[in-house]
């Protein structure tokens, strides 16, 4: 079980930290050098798909860290309540600051009609997210530590 628990750890947590980075890499390069209109269609664009699907993935990564915490033993237990609070810090960064400025993105009916009191996110959006993307992969790390020591 505790095999099954440490490979789904380092899988998800894998899955997040990539996704984050190349959001890091090369997306939000991009989306910095558009204008502003152009900018808010692409993020309308982009998050459709990874809304539903990047909490499934840090969140079932979360649980089988806290599986392995339980179950494990050793090091392994310690490395992967670790594992798990960063993920749990990926989670809430998401939640509580990139997903509200992803609504307010959202919500914008017409990007080449912004709304008077429009201010341009994608400073702020970008600061959450390199945060996040950091935690997923000191989290990568610290879950590969805990797969090795079990």
């Amino acid at each position: 079980m505790t095999t099954t628990l440490g490979v789904l750890a380092l899988l998800g947590s894998g899955l997040a930290a990539g996704v984050l980075f190349a959001v890091a890499l090369s997306v939000l390069p991009a989306l910095f050098a558009m204008p502003t209109s152009t900018y808010v269609y692409a993020h309308q664009l982009l998050g459709r798909n990874w809304d539903p699907t990047m909490p499934v993935i840090v969140l079932g990564s979360f649980g089988a860290d806290v599986g392995l915490a339980f179950a494990g033993s050793g090091s392994e237990r310690s490395l992967a309540a670790v594992g798990a609070v960063l993920l749990l810090g990926v989670s809430a960064v998401s939640h509580l600051a990139n997903v509200p400025i992803n609504r307010r993105v959202k919500a914008v009916d017409d990007p080449e009609r912004l709304p008077a009191d429009w201010s341009d996110p994608r400073p702020l959006w970008r600061r959450w997210h390199l945060l996040r993307t950091a935690l997923a992969v000191v989290a990568l790390a610290v879950n590969a530590l805990a797969v090795s020591a079990g």
